[in-house]
């Protein structure tokens, strides 16, 4: 967003300069201010300088800031932010502010975000509290109690302490914090966290926690590990043991979803029609490898090697496939990552695809003895390999932005382009540089 096109005073400057040079120490005596009058501060700096301080704000201090700053500079901060983290951010509001902030954004951004915002019903995301405050672990008990007054948190039984990073690193019984010197730090005062719960944790495995441990509140982590909530109480054991009742009874053939005990009839209408796509893809794939029936006729040792280019640029394609998949379920990245999720599997896949390739260029040369096959085949197999990385990559993430489900089609459309780019590879370049090989 535009900087203000008032003169900047001596002071305003000195406080860019803190703010942008130290922002971790900003963030710790912004955490001891009241929201209004850190927001007072803030609130004509440009996008570049609150980002940082912002990214070691702890939760509950940049919540009540947001609500200070002007719509202008809420606009350009969520939208700067990553999405992960803005995404966070927002699930710490009620559903009417979490709206109004999202209205201040683009539609695409604000689609994106509000998926993010929805955790799947049978998960911990969707049982916690999202109105949570935490507290850096090296600032001192008196700092503490000013930061609880300045928010007017009220019925906390611990205070959550996060690292320098933002991680979680303990906890304080409020009751020790009461009795507490004022220096103390509250790293001094903490005691381990029993247990933590991921967001995507299903409901099962949390009332196998909160009934081992018998805990009052159970703090709910992201995908990136950082502190998005909590589940209270012991009293939602009985409603989750219900909804687990439930599930196992409606779970065969009543949910829209295929699930492990739904019927093979149900099951057949969900995996059919893909089976028959796949059947027309690799058909595709036939008619890759009959394009160079004459080469193969030719020369028989290309039909030997098929197999090894194919199935190189499956695993290759199958391992981005892996990670791109993990990053959309745990909300790592989003649609709007793919051209840095492309981008980094590219660069792995060419290296590994020269690492590969001298060592089968160097295995078909001591059984063919012939350099123009080694080097199709080195060849083949780099060019095969950055194919599939970079298919495995995009498959996904293409097919989540058109709305359909990757955990269901990813494998299948991935089969054929990497099948196609195998054959095609070897085969194509086996055609182009045929002078190199002997007949037979």
């Amino acid at each position: 967003m535009a900087e203000s096109i008032q003169a900047v005073t001596p002071l305003d400057a000195l406080t860019r300069a803190f703010l942008l040079n130290y922002p971790r120490d900003a963030a710790r005596k912004i955490e001891t201010m009241v929201a209004e009058k850190s927001a007072l501060l803030l609130r004509d700096q440009p996008t570049y300088v609150l980002l940082p301080v912002w990214a070691n704000l702890s939760p509950g201090v940049a919540d009540d800031l947001l609500l200070q700053l002007p719509d202008e500079t809420v606009a350009a901060l969520l939208t700067a932010l990553a999405a992960g983290q803005c995404a966070s951010l927002l699930s710490r509001f009620d559903l009417q502010r979490r709206e109004r902030f999202l209205g201040l954004l683009d539609k695409t951004i604000a689609a994106e975000l509000r998926e993010l915002l929805e955790y799947p019903a049978d998960t911990a995301g969707a049982l916690m509290e999202t109105n949570i405050v935490a507290f850096n672990a090296n600032m001192t008990a008196a700092e503490a109690l000013t930061q609880l007054r300045n928010q007017k948190r009220a019925e906390l039984r611990y205070l959550f302490l996060l690292n320098d990073d933002l991680y979680l690193q303990g906890q304080v019984p409020i009751q020790r914090l009461a009795l507490a010197e004022g220096t103390q730090t509250l790293e001094s005062l903490s005691t381990p966290l029993i247990a933590v719960a991921n967001a995507l944790d299903p409901k099962s495995e949390i009332v196998e926690i909160l009934e081992k441990f018998k805990i009052d509140v159970l703090p709910v982590i992201d995908g990136n590990d950082h502190f998005v909530g909590v589940i209270r109480g012991r009293n939602i054991l009985s409603v989750l043991k219900q909804d687990m009742a439930t599930d196992m009874q409606t779970m065969v053939g009543v949910s829209k979803d295929e699930r492990a005990l739904s019927s093979s009839w149900f099951a057949v209408k969900k995996r059919l029609p893909w089976l028959q796509i796949n059947l027309l893809t690799a058909f595709l794939a036939a008619a890759v490898v009959g394009m160079f029936e004459s080469t193969i006729a030719q020369y028989t040792a290309l039909a030997i090697l098929l197999p090894i280019a194919a199935g190189q640029s499956g695993n290759t394609g199958a391992q981005a496939l892996a990670v791109t998949m993990r990053g959309l379920t745990l909300r790592e990245i989003t649609v709007r990552h793919w051209l840095q999720v492309t981008m980094k599997e590219a660069g792995a896949a060419l290296v590994n695809g020269v690492a590969v390739a001298i060592t089968c260029g160097g295995g078909v040369y001591l059984w063919s003895r012939s350099t123009g096959l080694s080097l199709i085949i080195a060849l083949a197999m780099i060019s095969s390999m950055l194919i599939a990385a970079v298919a495995g990559a995009l498959v996904p993430i293409m097919l989540k932005r058109l709305g359909q489900d990757p955990a269901l089609s990813s494998s299948i459309i991935l089969t054929t382009v990497t099948d196609i780019a195998g054959f095609m590879s070897f085969l194509g370049i086996a055609t182009l540089l045929s002078g190199m090989l002997a007949a037979g």
